[in-house]
């Protein structure tokens, strides 16, 4: 488990050279894994006060009913939910501070990383 990656990802640093592209010319700038916030999101704008982070299908969660039969159950499945409930509790607590907050699962992002920018970039502009 020590060499899974938490950050700087194939996926992440792929959909952060698309999103720099797009907002950086309009103004935009964000800071990535900001320590400074509950559960470190991936992506932050903070004078927007937008909050973004970028789930693993398997580590957060995606179709746990389905991957359940598939992975052995003592170990993985008690640590995907845990996970699963600690995303509520971080999105919860960073909504309470005035923070918006999206989550975009890994798959979403392979497919059409422009439909998620465009989800941000209408996001910071109602912000």
């Amino acid at each position: 488990m020590s060499h899974i990656k938490s950050s700087n990802t194939k996926v992440e640093t792929a959909f952060l050279k698309h999103l720099s592209s797009l907002l950086y010319p309009k103004g935009y700038r964000y800071r990535k894994h900001y320590s400074r916030l509950p559960g470190k999101p991936d992506i932050v704008f903070v004078k927007q006060k937008l909050a973004i982070f970028l789930d693993g299908d398997f580590w957060h969660g995606y179709n746990l009913k389905k991957l359940g039969k598939s992975v052995p159950k003592k170990y993985w499945l008690p640590k995907i939910e845990k996970n699963m409930q600690r995303d509520k509790k971080v999105n919860s607590t960073l909504r309470k501070n005035g923070w918006a907050v999206l989550r975009f699962w890994e798959h979403q992002i392979k497919k059409d990383p422009h439909k998620a920018i465009k989800k941000i970039e209408t996001t910071l502009v109602k912000k």
